[in-house]
């Protein structure tokens, strides 16, 4: 169908200042959404608190209000402007948020605007921690098991019939803001103070712990007819109890069967349906517990999320702009896929390659701070690489960071590395590759990281390699040795570093 034509102006609200968990991503999701819609004739009101951003380039939307993203404010511009449509679905959690804001108080019903992408139902459906989980089970998908609660007295009962560890989670929260992992009884008291007073609704979610578990991601867009793609799968590389944001993830995934893909596509859709995203794209999360194969849902963003910025980077697939036009009246079918031109962007993208993001973080600027990595996210940017293989591309990755500074082997003892391996960093794989250079096995690291066998196995090669190359000169250094370091994601810097020469020395070799 063509795009609608009872609505001439649409207001877009950005996720204003960039934040921990929330940053540059949601501007480029909102530049895109703009420059759709307007290449469709629609005029747009763009509101957003951070004038440090494309996003609010004058000439990007048809009027630009630079103004607090707060609910007054929001019902003043909406008032004067008069706008017949809203799209919340490319501003973060701020813009989801100020929806449901705007919806309990009226406005949208006094002025007469309509939402698109994610109606205040689905918003709350998706969002609400305890209304997810019911929905889960009324289309026999299995959840972690929890209880929301509304006071630290209810947790504590909670965690006390349970067991210990348990995951606090609040309702309305971007980048696991307030949650955490609570191993006794004061930690449980300290998050849910902290989660109840962020939660917009003054309700966290606790649960069992399903640390260790394998986590993914999909990325998903469905159009008003049901018609439903999955633009881009994600597997994090580290296990459940990391923050998705703090992960080394990996698209598309590497270590599901063709089988055990299908069956998270399936759920996937499926949740899609239930929650009724009916326009735009939806980031759906799975944990699976490596022993037992248990699949659970973690949770799903209704609106483009930072994982939707790391699937359009990954496959080319312009998310937020199908996302903004499916909201506008058109199918899948109807819209070009950008990259190949004469294929519709019904059809699903296919890799033939590895991208690996790598999440970047600044300790050194926040003095005093926890540096363990947990479900409340740290990171504030990344770093992403592509390659034929994850070797290369992961590797690659790690080179990009440029604070390539390992320790060394023999300055750690075993028991402070083993110790350094349990606890999750931004270093764990830096102290994998010290491990296996000590002569530790696979199954000795996987104990103590949760990492997936296979991912050790590629970190376990490429120690070998490096260990090999230390041990030569430039001129010893064989043409197939030095073949299979490029292969595997090697930079001429490292190679020389290893060699004892420069780097000129080895491009010219």
């Amino acid at each position: 169908m063509p795009r609608r034509k009872d609505i001439q102006k649409i207001m877009v609200v950005g996720s204003g200042p960039i934040v921990i968990g929330q940053a540059c991503e949601f501007d480029y999701s909102g530049t895109q959404a703009l420059k759709a819609l307007r290449q469709e004739g629609y005029k747009t009101v763009l509101v957003n608190s951070n004038p440090a951003t494309i996003m609010t380039d004058p000439d990007l939307a048809d009027r630009t209000y630079i103004e607090p993203l707060t609910l007054d404010a929001l019902e003043l511009i909406i008032a004067k402007e008069r706008p017949d449509a809203f799209l919340p679905t490319v501003g973060g959690q701020t813009a989801l948020n100020l929806t449901m804001e705007l919806s309990e108080k009226g406005v949208f019903e006094k002025y007469e605007v309509e939402v698109l992408g994610a109606n205040p139902e689905t918003i709350h459906l998706a969002e609400d921690r305890d209304s997810f989980c019911q929905a889960m089970k009324d289309i026999k998908l299995s959840v972690a098991k929890g209880k929301q609660v509304g006071s630290v007295e209810e947790a504590l009962n909670f965690a006390q019939q349970s067991g210990f560890p348990v995951v606090i989670r609040p309702s309305f929260t971007l980048g696991g803001s307030g949650g955490g992992i609570a191993r006794n009884e004061d930690e449980i008291k300290e998050i849910a103070v902290r989660g109840l007073r962020l939660s917009r609704t003054h309700e966290v979610l606790i649960e069992e712990s399903l640390i260790g578990w394998k986590e993914y991601e999909l990325e998903v867009i469905r159009d008003k007819a049901d018609n439903v793609i999955v633009v881009c799968s994600i597997e994090n590389i580290d296990a459940m109890g990391v923050h998705t944001g703090d992960s080394i993830t990996v698209a598309p995934a590497q270590t599901l069967s063709d089988k055990e893909y299908q069956r998270l596509r399936n759920a996937a859709v499926a949740i899609l349906r239930r929650v009724k995203v009916d326009t735009g794209g939806a980031n759906v999360q799975f944990a699976i517990d490596p022993a037992s194969g248990r699949m659970v849902v973690i949770e799903m963003n209704p609106r483009v999320s930072r994982s939707s910025a790391l699937a359009s980077k990954a496959t080319g697939y312009p998310i937020a702009k199908v996302a903004a036009k499916l909201a506008v009246g058109y199918t899948l079918d109807e819209l070009p896929n950008d990259i190949t031109i004469n294929t519709p962007a019904a059809f699903e993208p296919a890799l033939d390659y590895v991208v690996t993001k790598i999440p970047k973080f600044t300790f050194e600027k926040f003095p005093g701070s926890d540096m363990t990595l947990g479900t409340q996210m740290k990171s504030v940017g990344e770093v992403m690489a592509i390659g034929r293989t994850l070797r290369e591309s992961l590797f690659k990755a790690l080179r990009s960071l440029e604070s390539l500074a390992p320790h060394r082997p023999g300055t750690l003892s075993e028991e402070h590395l083993s110790e350094l391996l349990s606890k999750p960093s931004e270093n764990t794989l830096r102290f994998v590759v010290n491990a296996f250079e000590r002569g530790w096995d696979i199954d000795r690291v996987a104990r103590l990281t949760f990492i997936d066998p296979w991912f050790l196995e590629q970190v376990q090669a490429f120690s070998r390699i490096q260990q090999e190359i230390r041990h030569l000169s430039l001129e010893e250094l064989g043409s197939d040795l030095l073949r299979m370091a490029k292969e595997n994601g090697f930079s001429d810097r490292r190679i020389a570093y290893l060699c004892g020469s420069t780097s000129k020395q080895v491009r010219d070799r």
